[in-house]
Order: C-alpha cells, then sequence, then structure tokens
C-alpha cells in the first residue's frame, strides 16, 4: 500500500482573516495610486480666461457654442458629471455639439468673477454651466442648480437635461 507524501506533515492552517487584510490592503493601495495617477477633473493651475478665448476660437471656426463648466475636484456630483460626458451616454452629444472647457472654483474661491461674469449662480451648487456662443453671448446657464445633483440625476438624467438644452441653442447662435 502507497504512502501518501504528506502523511507524516502536519497540514498547515490558513489564515483567512490575515489573508484578506492583506487583499484588502493591496486593493487599498492600487486605488490609491490609480486615483493619484489619473488626472483632476479641473486644472487648478489654468488660465481659466485663457482656455474660454481659446474655445472661443475653435467654435467659431467649428459653428458650435462652447459649453463652460464650473466645477471642482473635490466634488462628487462634478465628477459624475465629468465621467457622463467622457463616456456616458452624453459623450458623443456633447462632443459633437460642443467646444468644452472646464473651470475650477476651488471651495468657492477660485475663478469666481467668470462664474459672475457670465451669470452662474455657484451658490445653487455645482457643477454649473454656460453655454456660449463663439461670440461670447450666453445662450443658456444653470440659473437654479440643474446639474449639481447629477449623481441622483444619473447618466439618463444628465443626458436629458443636454438633450433638452442642445436644440434651442442652434435657433440662439
Amino acid at each position: 500500500m502507497a504512502q501518501h507524501v504528506f502523511a507524516n506533515r502536519p497540514i498547515p492552517h490558513f489564515d483567512w482573516t490575515r489573508e484578506m487584510k492583506r487583499l484588502l490592503t493591496v486593493t487599498a493601495l492600487m486605488f490609491a495610486l490609480a486615483c493619484q495617477a489619473s488626472d483632476p477633473m479641473y486644472n487648478e493651475n489654468a488660465d481659466a480666461k485663457a482656455e474660454i478665448s481659446q474655445a472661443l476660437i475653435q467654435a467659431t471656426s467649428a459653428g458650435v457654442p462652447v459649453l463652460v463648466i464650473f466645477g471642482a475636484n473635490w466634488c462628487g456630483d462634478c465628477k459624475v458629471l465629468d465621467m457622463a460626458i467622457k463616456q456616458g451616454t452624453s459623450a458623443s452629444l456633447v462632443a459633437k455639439e460642443f467646444r468644452v472647457v472646464k473651470v475650477d472654483v476651488g471651495r468657492f474661491d477660485h475663478n469666481v468673477d467668470i462664474a459672475q461674469t457670465y451669470g452662474v449662480p455657484l451658490k445653487k451648487g455645482i457643477p454649473a454651466v454656460v453655454v456660449l456662443s463663439p461670440k461670447n453671448q450666453v445662450l443658456y446657464v444653470t440659473r437654479e442648480g440643474e446639474l449639481a445633483d447629477a449623481r441622483k440625476m444619473g447618466e439618463t438624467g444628465i443626458y436629458e437635461f443636454f438633450r433638452k438644452v442642445t436644440p434651442g441653442l442652434k435657433t440662439k447662435s
């Protein structure tokens, strides 16, 4: 009769708790590195006025309006909106219909003058948007915090917002 190879060895104890802690630690480190490696949504050092001017020039040649989005990197609703216009159902609509500029408002202490110039009431919440004609005329403003609850709106609600706003812009340009 053949003996089993492990017959005289004790079976090692597997510590599930320790292994789960290791797995969670590695996962948390990978998540932290991914977050750090990704570009921030809003460039806190950008010259927002220059970026808007550049977008207006591009909009003139493309014949589309400029979508200026006011927000901040700490803002959860801003993150949801950013993901929606980059890769959600709204992405193709926004890319086709607008030149986009994202303006950092920090903790409501940065570029607030730009928002005020265009009549954007940041006190109603962020993200907030203004749509400008290529001639720098205000076509639309979120006056009631229409996007400030982007997390609850979800991808469908954000898409519906842009779908409703977009047709009216063609006649105003």
